[in-house]
């Protein structure tokens, strides 16, 4: 490990963040006033310090990292490719690892998913799919097909088109962009909180009929329903039975319409299938992925969509170009590609998938005993995903800094979504660090659910 800066340096760096930096979420006043973690290492499930104290990364670094912190592979990788490619654009270019991990991503999506598009993140890579869904229906002879439909409290990622499928985000942090977003129809609420074991089936079912009945009346206007399958994170880590996927599945087909679902979260073993869709059985026709893509090695997306989608977009009877209009400068990084590809190598070669469900079995466990703490309102679990709720505020609640400390005190990186605290460590994360981490996690809830 290489020698932390000095307590001067790392009041030096904190002043010179305070003083230039803008950083994602935190108002000025809170930026002036926090402390923050002055990361200068990682490996594995650990992050280092300024001041060489290691933390649990509890969060995979904001869902990222699912192979843990410097994943030996992913580093030799990085420098294998950038010893022989550093960018060339997309516009009437490729190169091998770009091609290579177009095939290798739709040999493991979900059936019917043959062409990729790569982009930068998750929020990109939704914009591509509502866009592509748009310009398909606009160009196929159903022009009126204009709205999209989603579920309440959804989460698609901080892009105009991506605040739009938000509706009544967690938090209201989107409400400022109002007069800037187009019209989307939203599922009602399942209900203002999970219930004691998970979501209650039963409101679910509401939800359903509600989106199988808008698409039975409207399903001409409809150009595609997005859904976060079976887990909605940023709004609660609020998840919900696979039969809702299923039946959305059905009533997209029957309306002849698309179905989107955005795996940016769920997708790469956070759940314990590779998709969150092959829980259900479903194959969306189109499909979003970012986060655990790169292992949160390098900032990359892709959006997949089926033959039928890609075959819309060739030139009409005339001649005319009906090409997908977008793309960027870092569209098929050269890096990101070699790395995404490595990735999918390792999840191959190391069994991950297949070792989430034991580690996921220990998270279950520590969730059953913190349902019985006083303070504790409910708890619920999907895959290698927990999470703890300390009140009904949701992400407005006031439990949220008192989490982040007392996490803080006990070795933890850990960032609640309001009155929810919440686990989705590394999916390698050894069992000897693993275990570790649930006892400080379970430390950190009983801490604050004690008021």
């Amino acid at each position: 490990m290489t020698a932390p800066p000095s307590s001067a340096d790392r009041a030096a760096l904190v002043d010179l963040a305070r003083a230039h930096l803008w950083p994602p979420y935190t108002s000025a006043e809170r930026h002036a006033a926090q402390d923050p973690l002055v990361i200068v290492e990682a490996e594995g499930a650990w992050l280092t310090d300024a001041d060489g104290r290691r933390y649990l990364d509890a969060i995979s670094s904001w869902w990222t990292c699912t192979l843990g912190h410097r994943h030996p592979r992913l580093v030799a990788a990085l420098a294998a490719a950038v010893a022989r490619l550093d960018h060339v654009s997309a516009g009437g270019a490729i190169h091998p690892a770009v091609a290579q991990l177009a095939a290798a991503l739709c040999a493991v999506a979900p059936p019917g998913l043959e062409r990729a598009h790569f982009s930068d993140d998750g929020s990109t890579a939704v914009e591509v799919a509502i866009k592509m869904a748009f310009q398909y229906w606009q160009q196929n002879g159903r022009p009126a097909r204009r709205r999209f439909l989603a579920l309440s409290s959804a989460y698609h990622g901080d892009t105009l088109g991506a605040v739009s499928l938000a509706g009544a985000a967690p938090g209201g942090f989107f409400t400022v962009f109002a007069p800037l977003l187009f019209e989307v129809a939203h599922a009602p609420a399942p209900g203002p909180a999970p219930g004691p074991g998970g979501e209650d089936a039963a409101a679910w079912d509401r939800v359903a009929a509600a989106l199988e009945d808008r698409l039975a009346r409207d399903g001409d206007t409809i150009a595609g329903v997005v859904v976060e399958p079976l887990l909605q994170g940023a709004g609660g880590m609020r998840t919900y039975p696979a039969e809702v996927l299923r039946r959305l599945r059905a009533a997209t087909t029957r309306a002849d319409t698309f179905l989107i679902a955005d795996e940016v979260f769920t997708g790469y073993g956070r759940t314990g299938a590779m998709w969150a869709c092959d829980l259900a059985g479903v194959a969306p026709d189109l499909l979003c992925t970012a986060k655990g893509f790169t292992a949160g090695m390098l900032p990359m997306a892709a959006t997949l969509a089926t033959a039928r989608i890609y075959d819309g977009f060739r030139a009409g009877a005339d001649g005319e170009s009906r090409a997908l209009m977008h793309g960027h400068s870092f569209s098929g990084h050269p890096l990101g590609a070699a790395i995404a590809r490595e990735v999918l190598a390792i999840y191959r070669d190391e069994a991950v998938v297949a070792g989430v469900a034991p580690r996921a079995a220990r998270l279950a466990a520590t969730l059953t005993e913190l349902a019985g703490v006083p303070g504790v309102r409910r708890t619920r679990q999907l895959g290698l995903v927990g999470a703890v709720d300390l009140g009904d505020g949701g992400y407005g609640g006031a439990a949220g800094p008192r989490l982040t400390a007392a996490a803080r005190a006990h070795g933890l990186y850990l960032r609640p979504l309001g009155d929810t605290a919440y686990l989705c460590p590394p999916l390698t994360i050894p069992l000897p660090d693993l275990e570790l981490l649930l006892e400080r996690f379970a430390a950190t809830v009983r801490t604050c659910a004690a008021g």
